[in-house]
């Protein structure tokens, strides 16, 4: 099981406008890296830790201008790595639970499979040096 604090700066660290969403593009910048990337960090993060995709609508001045996904954990917790790439007039409503896509999904898959590999490697870099330190020896082809 992935700790959701050692998820966080790996995900943050992925992030990039390659894996932003078409739509968001446009508000995307390095100081905004969060922005445009829920939907395929939720899928991502349900894939590691399990529990459930919800999705929610953004209001602006009451208007929908746009959907936002985060993840409720198995124990009932909701859990949001993209929360701050909204502005104060953005607003985040609702929150239903949403079918997690057999093979990934179809809209944005290349951005989720850019995002999924750049974690995935990070994770895989993390636990070999984390047994390193633990004093195991690493894998060496023979």
């Amino acid at each position: 099981m992935t700790d959701t604090e050692m998820l966080r700066p790996i995900l943050r660290g992925a992030w990039g406008r390659d894996t932003c969403d078409p739509h968001d593009l446009p508000d995307w910048t390095p100081e905004n890296p969060a922005r445009g990337q829920c939907g395929v960090t939720a899928l991502i993060v349900q894939e590691l830790l399990g529990g459930d995709l919800v999705l929610g609508e953004v209001l602006v001045g009451g208007g929908r201008v746009g959907y936002h996904y985060w993840n409720r954990l198995p124990g009932g917790r909701d859990i949001d790595f993209t929360a701050d790439q909204f502005r104060p007039d953005e607003v985040v409503t609702g929150g239903t639970i949403q079918a997690v896509p057999v093979g990934g999904p179809r809209r944005c898959r290349e951005q989720w499979e850019l995002l999924r590999g750049r974690v995935l490697t990070a994770l895989d870099d993390q636990e070999r040096s984390r047994s390193v330190a633990d004093g195991e020896t690493p894998n060496r082809a023979r």
